[in-house]
C-alpha cells in the first residue's frame, strides 16, 4: 500500500490553494462537487474542504501532524529551498533522518508540512537488520550545491505524498490499530512515536503524542485533518482491511470502490 490522497478541512479554501499552489508549486486538478484538488501529473493527492470559520484546532488535539510531500531528488529539495528563501517562507525545521532530508513548514491554518528527499535505501542506517532513524541537523548547504544552478520551476514531475503523520491520544492502540487492522508493518520506535510502512518502505504512516498524550477523540467536521487515503494493490486487500475492521469493533463503512475506518484517535482513513 501507499499514500493515496490527503484531505484537508480548512477555513479559507482560496487562501490555502494559493499557498500550496505558490509554496509547493502544485497544480489545480479537477475539482469534485465539495473540495478543490492540487498535485501533479495531473493526480490531485490533496484535497481542501470547507470547513467552519470559527473552528480552530489546538496542537494538543489529535488530528494531523504533518502531510509530508515526497520529492523526486536530491536536486528538487536544494531548488525548493532556493524558492522557499525568494518567497520569505518561515522554515520551521530541517532535518537528516538517516533514512530522509527533510523540511518542515505549516500552511496558513497551522497544518504541518514536511518537504523531504529520500536517500537510497541501501543507505538507510540500521542496527542489525533493524531499521534506525535519526534526526540530525541537516547540511542545508550540501542540498543547495545539490540544485547546482537549476531554478524552481512548480512540484517537479513525480511529487507524491510520501507520508503521513499524526497525532493521536493513546500511542498504543493507535499502533495496534495501523498494524492489526490497516496491517502496516511496525518499522522503528522511539519515545512516543511509532512508523510503520508496506512494502519496507522507512514509513507511510506515524503516529505520536509528544504533544497530544491523553487527547480526546476527534469530531468528523473539525477543522484540520479530513481524512487520509492509502492505496491498495489488490481490491482484496480493501476487503480484508474492512473485515479485520469489523472483527474488531471498529467502525467500518464499505463502498463499492473502497472502505473507510476510523482510527482510535478520531481520524478517518480511507482504504481504495
Amino acid at each position: 500500500m501507499r499514500i493515496g490522497r490527503v484531505a484537508l478541512a480548512v477555513r479559507d479554501v482560496q487562501r490555502a490553494r494559493e499557498f500550496y499552489r505558490t509554496a509547493l508549486g502544485l497544480e489545480d486538478i479537477a475539482p469534485t462537487d465539495d473540495a478543490l484538488r492540487l498535485g501533479v501529473d495531473g493526480y490531485g493527492f490533496l484535497e481542501l474542504h470547507r470547513a467552519p470559520e470559527d473552528n480552530r484546532r489546538a496542537a494538543s488535539e489529535a488530528g494531523l501532524f504533518h502531510t509530508a510531500f515526497l520529492l523526486p531528488s536530491r536536486a528538487d529539495l536544494g531548488r525548493w529551498l532556493r524558492h522557499a528563501s525568494s518567497i520569505g517562507l518561515q522554515i520551521a525545521g530541517a532535518s537528516d533522518h538517516g533514512v530522509s532530508e527533510a523540511v518542515y513548514l505549516s500552511d496558513p491554518e497551522g497544518n504541518g508540512i514536511e518537504i523531504y528527499v529520500d536517500r537510497p535505501a541501501s543507505l538507510w542506517p540500521r542496527d542489525g537488520t533493524a531499521l534506525r532513524m535519526t534526526t540530525q541537523r541537516l547540511s542545508i548547504p550540501s542540498v543547495l550545491t545539490a540544485a547546482g544552478s537549476t531554478s524552481w520551476h512548480g512540484a517537479p514531475s513525480g511529487t507524491t505524498i510520501g507520508h503521513v503523520h499524526l497525532r493521536v491520544g493513546d500511542l498504543t492502540s493507535a499502533t495496534d490499530f495501523y498494524r492489526n487492522v490497516v496491517g502496516l508493518d511496525l518499522t522503528v520506535e522511539v519515545s512516543g512515536a511509532s512508523f510503520l510502512s508496506s512494502g519496507g518502505y522507512h514509513h507511510h504512516l506515524a503516529v505520536n503524542v509528544w504533544h497530544s498524550r491523553g487527547a480526546a477523540t476527534r469530531k468528523q467536521g473539525d477543522a484540520g485533518l479530513k481524512s487520509v487515503e492509502f492505496l491498495a494493490r489488490e481490491r482484496v486487500w480493501v476487503d480484508a482491511i474492512a473485515d479485520r475492521a469489523s472483527r474488531a469493533g471498529v467502525l467500518v463503512a464499505r463502498h463499492s470502490d473502497h472502505a473507510e475506518v476510523v482510527d482510535p484517535a478520531g481520524n478517518r482513513i480511507r482504504i481504495a
